[in-house]
């Protein structure tokens, strides 16, 4: 039986224990901060009313102890609140650090079958920015309630001891200002406070997309249809947390005219236990001040409840990609895979949803160890699924894959991918340096072995050029590069990587005839004794890399040709 997932704030609280003792050091100095404020409130008050009447009437007064608490409530409160920063900040880039890396690692099951669905702007969004929002359940909301509840439950405790009147008057005004007005403002801000996470990660995306798609949005036209929306959402995003903030001040606002309509009242029972004799004057003046000091500790709490639900909203986002089940289920343990792998398809299906057409429709193949196959097909055929379907990116509906007289059902995928080198359509480079960008592949790999990996993918030029050689930085996604230069960066990647199966997808896009024809050879050669998949659309150098040809029709292989018999129908 499938039991439902724990509260999404029993969840956060569970994600903080391994920060507990940091975050409970933060919650410690910022309540020695507020008490030493509180504090020096409320014996200041009493010291100057009782030096003032102890002048008036001649009397002697010890004002040494008097003095020194309040020096020492003082240099408390500048301490705590400086400790408090550190403390409290401390542990929240702590906490973030590990939640981001924890997030992390629960996503890279997902991708990308699970993931797939989110656009790359909505999958960083909540990446950083949900994963940025838990924060506030710290800073925003745990401190300032911890410290108001265990702040106010001594100055009630001290103001009931001195005068009980005092205490249940205070304990109304803390019951209306800490508790009754709070739940009012969350309950307001609820909505608001929701709808602007979601509509901040759909922004996100629009404007990612706005960025990425731009030369695609010109050309069909829509790119100031796509503006304006973006302007709508950005405008309705603003408007929201214009209310949001509105309820804060107006929740703080109404938090100090209720300090400012205790005091009086305080004082109208003050001054009556006076006149009674129940009360020496100087401690009403420390009863009034320590109530107006005390309802500092509730001026945060509308703000913190006004933001409540907002960081709810971030974390069930996260928690729904956590709680997500991999699309694929791995083996505890992978089976033993042979050195030179075949690789076998067997009525394979497979499509992305349920009510998806199919992308592979009973395909069948077969490639023997050492084996170089090129599959060609018109765009949709199924030949990017192909590689999806080996790389156990999708899960299949139905027949099986064999690599290497396994299953890939009793295979990891990171086993699996780790003896298959891939050279895919989009080239994946980062703001890395080219030695950097190499090394993904073998962190290992020696010196030898990189100069081999370049020479063999035609970059040995393009490095001499280089004005800090291998340390040259690539730039964000490759942008200090040529197209035709990344992808051959990338083709020394994968040759880097040594793997048995090699599969390059479109390996010679953006690259001129002359050089497509040379990395073929250079391919050739550097492949020796490898399995190569070769995807593509171009004729030019086929035979020079590839002995057979296969050809795709919707998501099965029609027709598989020696190379020579399909370059001669290809040109007859």
């Amino acid at each position: 039986m499938k039991h439902a997932p724990p509260p999404t704030a029993r969840r956060l609280l569970a994600l903080m224990r391994p920060y507990r003792g940091w975050m409970a050091g933060g919650v410690a100095l910022a309540l020695l901060a507020a008490v030493s404020a509180i504090g020096l409130m409320a014996v200041s008050g009493w010291f100057i009313a009782a030096m003032a009447l102890a002048g008036a009437s001649g009397a002697a007064i010890n004002y040494f102890t008097p003095a020194a608490a309040i020096r020492g409530f003082a240099i408390t409160r500048t301490g705590g609140r400086y400790g408090e920063r550190l403390a409290t900040h401390d542990a929240t880039l702590r906490a973030l650090s590990g939640w981001r890396a924890w997030l992390f690692r629960r996503l890279i099951p997902l991708a990308p079958a699970r993931l797939s669905a989110l656009r790359s702007g909505e999958l960083f969004a909540r990446l950083r920015a949900d994963v940025d929002a838990l924060e506030h359940f710290y800073l925003a909301v745990l401190v300032p309630v911890a410290v108001a509840a265990i702040g106010m439950a001594c100055v009630l405790a001290l103001a009931a001891v001195v005068l009980p009147a005092a205490g249940l008057l205070l304990l109304a005004a803390a019951l209306l200002g800490g508790v009754a007005l709070p739940a009012w403002t969350r309950r307001r801000a609820a909505d608001d406070a929701e709808r602007a996470v979601e509509e901040s990660g759909e922004l996100r995306g629009m404007l990612l997309d706005a960025l990425r798609g731009h030369a695609e949005l010109l050309a069909w036209n829509v790119a100031t249809a796509h503006a304006e929306r973006i302007a709508a959402l950005d405008a309705r995003l603003a408007s929201r947390r214009r209310r949001v903030e509105a309820l804060q001040a107006a929740g703080g606002q109404t938090v100090t005219l209720l300090a400012q309509w205790t005091m009086p009242a305080l004082l109208v029972f003050g001054l009556a236990a006076v006149h009674a004799g129940h009360l020496a004057p100087p401690l009403l003046v420390m009863l009034a001040l320590l109530a107006l000091a005390a309802f500092e500790l509730l001026t945060p709490l509308p703000e913190a409840m006004a933001q409540w639900q907002g960081t709810l909203t971030a974390a069930r986002r996260v928690f729904e990609l956590v709680d997500t089940p991999p699309a694929v289920t791995e083996p505890a343990q992978s089976a033993a895979i042979a050195a030179r792998p075949a690789i076998c398809f067997e009525n394979v299906r497979m499509r992305y949803a349920d009510d998806a057409p199919w992308a592979l429709d009973g395909l069948d193949l077969a490639i023997a160890p050492g084996e170089r196959l090129a599959i060609v097909g018109d765009s949709g055929a199924g030949k990017s699924s192909l590689v999806s379907a080996l790389l156990k990116f999708h899960p299949l509906q139905q027949g099986r894959i064999v690599f290497g007289g396994r299953e890939l059902d009793e295979l990891r995928g990171d086993d699996l991918r780790r003896r298959i080198a891939v050279i895919a359509q989009q080239t994946a480079l980062f703001n890395a340096s080219l030695l950097d960008s190499l090394l993904l592949a073998a962190p290992d790999a020696t010196a030898e072995s990189i100069e081999r990996a370049v020479h063999d993918a035609q970059l040995d030029d393009f490095v001499a050029a280089l004005p800090r050689g291998y340390d040259t930085v690539l730039g964000e996604g490759g942008a200090l590069v040529s197209g035709g230069e990344a992808r051959r960066i990338v083709i020394a990647r994968a040759l880097l990587q040594d793997a048995p199966v090699l599969v390059l997808d479109e390996p010679t896009e953006g690259l001129d005839a002359g050089t497509a024809a040379g990395l073929y050879r250079a391919l050739a050669a550097a492949t020796r004794g490898r399995s190569v998949v070769l995807i593509t659309h171009r004729l030019g150098g086929l035979a020079t890399l590839v002995d057979r040809v296969a050809i795709m029709q919707a998501g099965r292989i029609v027709e598989c040709l020696d190379t020579v018999s399909y370059l001669r129908r290809a040109r007859a």
